[in-house]
């Protein structure tokens, strides 16, 4: 049984998770990911017993934009639902937030994934995402 809580993880706890899906970029700058997540909107956590195997992060002003930042679950806990919990979790506590977007991979997995969650791509309602990345 995986409970959703706003309850602040470790950084330890933390870095495991981040660690277990490759996401090396936050993990290099430990302080600046612990920055990230303290300035966050919400940051909800799935855990299972004491063990943090999953965690949400968003990040805008929680009246007109709430944008999904991050999205992770243990690779051993994933395709068991906790992916679309989070997200459930998340957008329960901001219903009244019209848009409500995320960046993510291009791949079928995660563009079913999302789908499956409720999400349509930008293109099916008339809008276009723009990226800059100075790196």
């Amino acid at each position: 049984m995986v409970t959703i809580t706003d309850q602040k993880p470790t950084m330890p706890e933390v870095l495991v998770l981040y660690k277990s899906v490759g996401w090396s970029m936050y993990t290099r700058d430990p302080a600046r990911l612990e920055r990230a997540l303290t300035h966050s909107l919400m940051v909800l956590g799935a855990y299972e017993g004491k063990q943090l195997v999953g965690l949400i992060r968003a990040v805008g002003d929680g009246e007109t934009i709430l944008f999904i930042q991050d999205l992770l679950v243990l690779p051993e806990y994933q395709r068991r639902g906790i992916g679309k919990q989070l997200i459930e979790a998340l957008l329960e506590r901001f219903p009244e937030v019209r848009q409500r977007v995320l960046l993510t991979d291009d791949d079928p997995k995660t563009r079913n994934f999302y789908k499956a969650a409720g999400f349509v791509e930008s293109q099916q309602v008339g809008v276009i995402a723009f990226y800059h990345d100075e790196h």
